[in-house]
């Protein structure tokens, strides 16, 4: 969730005529459609080799975050350029490895194929719904970007203080406030498409992906925590 500091581009503006604003908007998304192969190939490498489990503890924060941040500079560094795309691929693979320790743990219960389908049918639910609203919403809400950066700045520290205490509710708590707050994100993210702030669709790419794999991750924790089923 740290790495949505870095995504927070230009304000909302109306530089951009409507063809160009769709253009922008159509690429995004399909850009986005994309970028979920490589994730799913690699959570599944990270699933049969055990890469997930780099990422727990302390030491394993600090080495997604150094690895993460790395890739998000270099995809702002080359996004004019042919070589942006790939390195946000490479991203989006990185992530599927880190993300294999938790899908690993799913899939130890008897219905964790269920588990896993059902967050992702969620979260592509979530994001029909923002689309849906940012094309129907008039009103200027770039303003509730600081908000919301205010919620992961609370959510990391919170992320960072439960990994040391190790509580239930505490990881329930951080798992709904991340849906709220990253599903509120969609809605900006592809609102400031659409009005022209963001003109860039590799890095509006980028900020959709984080939004839509932090809400897959805690859809994913939470159904793990009150449907997971042992054998």
């Amino acid at each position: 969730m740290s790495d949505r500091f870095t995504t927070m581009g230009s304000s909302f503006g109306y530089a951009l005529s409507t063809e160009q604003r769709n253009k922008v908007l159509r690429n995004t998304y399909w850009l986005l459609a994309l970028s979920l192969v490589p994730t799913v190939l690699g959570a599944w490498v990270g699933v049969a080799a055990g890469i997930g489990q780099m990422f727990t503890g302390g030491l394993g924060m600090i080495l997604f975050m150094a690895i993460a941040f790395g890739f998000i500079y270099g995809i702002e560094k080359t996004k004019n350029s042919a070589t942006g795309v790939p390195v946000l691929l490479g991203f989006t693979f990185f992530m599927g490895l880190m993300m294999s320790g938790l899908i690993a743990h799913t899939l130890g219960f008897r219905n964790g194929p269920e588990l896993i389908m059902t967050a992702f049918g969620g979260t592509a639910g979530v994001l029909l719904v923002m689309a849906s609203l940012a094309t129907v919403i008039k009103r200027d809400i770039s303003g509730l970007g600081k908000w919301l950066m205010v919620g992961v700045v609370v959510l990391l520290i919170g992320s960072v203080i439960n990994m040391f205490v190790g509580s239930s509710a505490g990881m329930l708590a951080i798992s709904v406030a991340s849906i709220g707050i990253f599903s509120a994100f969609m809605l900006y993210d592809i609102k400031r498409i659409i009005d022209g702030g963001e003109t860039n669709y590799i890095s509006a790419t980028l900020a959709l992906y984080l939004d839509i794999i932090n809400v897959f991750q805690s859809l994913l924790a939470l159904l793990g925590i009150f449907g997971g089923e042992r054998d």
